[in-house]
């Protein structure tokens, strides 16, 4: 079946329906609460983990199971968890109010899927094979974990840092942009890796300018003031 990947964005503005409250949807509503999502969850029961998320408002919890009309004003939803034919009904309800609907091992039920995910602060990197063989993607994940450390996030939390300086002191387009590239090809992300962070500062200022480093780290240290 093909699929066309893209990165959903702005979810804290639209309700997402999260069906389910074993370890499967615990993990779903993890990586939706990371991502500030407008989360409500329809379940008569939780992990302890999800009870605990509900004792900090982190989600709104209706302890029963699916009922007709729980989509009203949706955006999204995800079946995690579900017995009889509440998958088909969720299924129909989600395509008469033209919703986003996935239920977990059920492709027929639904009109997006899920990748294997790996994120390293703003770098995400989605995995699929399309259904075709999900262990596979398991595995890839699992390699890029290894592949993929932290010190990409803390290049990349830099780089943000960046960007408002960047267009700050260097206004044509063109310069900026051979500018990101030597830095992308240079050895910061290395450097971040050995855990010479000074170093990789220093060499970014070498491409791009002294001042361009020292206002983004003084925004930096502002914002943890």
């Amino acid at each position: 079946m093909e699929t066309f990947p893209i990165y959903l964005r702005r979810l804290h503005e639209r309700r997402t329906v999260l069906i389910g409250g074993n370890h499967e949807a615990e993990g779903k509503a993890e990586q939706l609460l990371e991502r500030n999502a407008k989360l409500t969850v329809i379940s008569p029961r939780l992990t302890d983990k999800m009870k605990h998320w509900v004792s900090e408002n982190r989600f709104n919890w209706i302890p029963r199971q699916y009922e007709q009309g729980d989509l009203e004003g949706a955006f999204m939803t995800i079946v995690a968890d579900f017995t009889g034919n509440i998958n088909k009904k969720v299924y129909q309800e989600a395509r008469e109010r033209d919703i986003l609907v996935n239920v977990m091992d059920d492709i027929p039920h639904a009109n997006f899927a899920f990748g294997s995910i790996v994120k390293r602060g703003p770098l995400t990197i989605s995995i699929s094979t399309s259904g075709a063989a999900p262990a596979l993607s398991v595995r890839l994940r699992q390699r890029f974990e290894k592949e993929f450390g932290p010190e990409y996030g803390e290049f990349l939390s830099f780089m943000q840092k960046l960007r408002a300086p960047m267009m700050c002191h260097h206004t044509e387009f063109q310069v900026r942009k051979k500018l990101w590239y030597e830095v992308i090809d240079s050895d910061v992300l290395h450097l971040f890796r050995r855990g010479r962070t000074a170093e990789a500062y220093h060499k970014t200022a070498s491409i791009v300018g002294e001042e361009v480093v020292a206002d983004a780290l003084k925004e930096e240290s502002n914002a943890e003031s």
